[in-house]
């Protein structure tokens, strides 16, 4: 059971890794491989089943079928050369989709076995939950492929590929971002008991992809030491203006998409509490950080200020005892800080939706 728990786990962000891999490859090796796996998969499961020896044949024959067109298709057309990079990112993103057809095909004969095999009665009561259930897929994977094309457009996946090289996995490149006039709104707000943990639904690039695996509108956290976010910080990219690490954002920025939105929460926070937590930020800024891009996948930190926005928060809160659930810090998301909020510590404050407010 343990076993399985690890595998359910670790299975999307392995996918994940995939994906990344085979977008970015240049070459046709890992396809082939891979198609070929598939369709050997594919038969050896076919061959050890109950199947009718004439139906291992007709399938057998029709998944060799798949393999060659996949193999031609991607060595003739998709990578044929002389493409322009985006041409040849969304080529591949075909490649991809294409693995999946043999495994269509072994799904649509699994749903008619299953209603061969019942009587008459039993079939007509399992036809209709099974089309209800097929069609409750259907429209899952119908709108997990329309937030999958927005969130993979072309724009998107050229921002995020654009700006892997900006980060750094073992060194410290933002240091000292924060200012002295930072840091006086921070002791100005010590006589407000409180701190505010602000999870917000952006729009960006790096947000829409990671809403993919976490199938969460919310993915962006951030810290303030006030009721009006003037001192509000997180860990996040820069927005090209600054290096990635820990920087100070504007609201303003979060409005990235029409129906972008931001929900405020405050803490209580005694005045000694909030004060260390200010000292400790004013260290991290004066040692440097870098936002952790490789650790929303593997999970792990090569350098203590390598993070991510909620790790960040959750340490912050964890370094002055404030936490309020118990977890490793690398796998905490945004909307855990609401959801796994079981002794109701934070209060709600407000919301800001940029659609009705700007």
């Amino acid at each position: 059971m343990h076993v399985k728990k690890i595998y359910i786990r670790w299975m999307p962000y392995l996918l994940f890794l995939c994906f990344i891999f085979l977008v970015t490859t240049r070459s046709l090796a890992p396809f082939a491989v891979i198609y070929s796996i598939a369709a050997a998969i594919l038969l050896a499961y076919l061959w050890f089943s109950k199947s009718k020896v004439r139906t291992k044949l007709a399938l057998s024959f029709l998944y060799l079928i798949i393999l060659a067109l996949q193999q031609v298709l991607t060595a003739l057309y998709l990578f044929s050369g002389g493409d322009s990079w985006m041409v040849f990112t969304i080529k591949k993103v075909a490649a991809i989709l294409m693995i999946f057809v043999p495994f269509l095909i072994g799904y649509f004969h699994y749903l008619y076995t299953l209603q061969r095999e019942f009587s008459i009665k039993e079939a007509t009561s399992i036809s209709f939950e099974m089309l209800r259930e097929v069609y409750l897929i259907g429209a899952g994977y119908k709108t997990k492929w329309q937030k999958s094309k927005n969130s993979l457009s072309r724009d998107n996946l050229n921002e995020i590929l654009k700006d892997i090289p900006r980060h750094s996995y073992t060194k410290y490149l933002n240091k000292n971002t924060l200012t002295e006039a930072y840091f006086e709104e921070c002791e100005k707000s010590l006589k407000d008991e409180h701190l505010y943990i602000v999870i917000s639904s952006t729009g960006s690039p790096a947000s829409e992809v990671i809403s993919l695996f976490t199938n969460k509108a919310y993915n962006h956290v951030s810290l303030s030491f006030d009721r009006d976010l003037k001192t509000i910080i997180s860990y996040n990219g820069g927005e090209n203006i600054t290096l990635p690490g820990l920087n100070q954002e504007k609201i303003t920025s979060f409005n990235k998409k029409s129906d972008a939105s931001v929900i405020v929460y405050e803490l209580q926070a005694p005045k000694e509490k909030k004060q260390l937590i200010i000292d400790k930020v004013r260290e991290i800024n004066e040692k440097g950080s870098a936002y952790n891009l490789v650790g929303l996948v593997t999970k792990v930190s090569l350098r203590p200020n390598i993070m991510f926005c909620s790790q960040f928060v959750y340490k912050i809160l964890q370094f002055a005892e404030l936490e309020y659930f118990r977890d490793s810090a690398a796998k905490i998301k945004p909307t855990d800080f609401v959801e796994r909020d079981y002794y109701r510590k934070l209060a709600f404050c407000y919301e800001i939706k940029f659609n009705e407010t700007l």
